[in-house]
């Protein structure tokens, strides 16, 4: 198999490409970074891609719309996908490999494991999505195993996912470091998603009012206000949301609700707009 470039970057699209190429920078003894993207690329995947490049010689960017994390009635089949797009941006970005693989070349017939989370995987965004960290937990798991990077770069706007991946890759004894990245957001504050591009222009319009409800239940909840998560309920419904799945104040490691900030937290949040679910967060220190 010969590895190709495409749109100006070295393009491997199975497992023995993928060998190829990064058997001959470990033989030069070269660092590797890995950044697991599904595309549609943004300048947050980019962020990414450039700290991967900062702490390492070396940066493979995989794309792979996973079909395992999505549930039967997701958004799997209008997930957005530019693949030439994409690898232009890659090659602007200074990432040294897109790695492409195929649904048969990481699910081939007679695919029959996964790896479970545990509880972690079982709320929030688990509670909603079931099996969805699953799919996520087993494909990242993959792709670490293929690539064997010193380290993965993870946004922390998927913050649930992070820590999930966190958890896995500790369970399980993987040998990478993961670097968690801050959330990039637009100018008026919307965390950017490749699930952006789903939204109309008047919901566009009313989507910043997610971050600002999390700003303001993260400064409530500093001062110990006890309904300060329900206030972001309430605001973002009246804020135009149609429905909001979760908005929560929780403990940043275990993710699990707390009335107290002690130690460090997270404001999280899941709300839809017509058919465009929306997540963010924010940090929250103890006051």
């Amino acid at each position: 198999m010969k590895i190709t470039e495409t749109g100006g970057i070295t393009a491997a699209r199975n497992l023995a490409e993928l060998r190829r190429a990064l058997g001959a920078w470990r033989q030069a003894g070269q660092s590797v970074a890995l950044i697991p993207t599904m595309g549609a690329l943004h300048a947050g995947h980019l962020s990414l891609i450039a700290r991967g490049k900062s702490l390492c010689d070396r940066a493979v960017a995989s794309i792979f719309v996973n079909p395992t994390q999505f549930g039967p009635n997701e958004d799997l089949s209008r997930y957005p996908r530019d693949e030439d797009g994409d690898l232009r941006k890659l090659a602007q970005a200074g990432c040294d490999l897109a790695f492409l693989p195929s649904a048969d070349e990481m699910y081939p017939e007679g695919f029959s494991t996964s790896i479970s989370p545990g509880p972690l995987g079982e709320i929030l965004e688990g509670h909603f999505r079931p099996g969805h960290f699953s799919g996520v937990a087993t494909v990242v798991t993959k792709l670490l195993l293929q690539v064997l990077p010193d380290i993965a770069c993870f946004g922390e706007k998927d913050y649930q996912q992070l820590q999930v991946i966190r958890r896995v890759t500790s369970d399980l004894n993987l040998p990478v470091r993961i670097e968690a990245v801050e959330t990039l957001r637009e100018v008026d504050g919307l965390a950017m998603s490749s699930r952006n591009a789903y939204l109309t222009p008047e919901q566009r319009r009313r989507a910043p009012a997610l971050h600002f409800a999390l700003t303001e239940v993260a400064r409530r909840a500093r001062k110990g206000d006890p309904v300060a998560a329900a206030w972001g309920t309430h605001s973002l419904l009246g804020a135009g949301f149609d429905k909001v799945d979760y908005c929560l104040v929780c403990d940043a490691e275990t993710l699990l609700p707390v009335e107290r900030i002690e130690r460090k937290a997270r404001v999280l949040a899941a709300a839809w707009l017509g058919r465009t679910r929306l997540i963010d967060n924010l940090p929250l220190d103890p006051p």
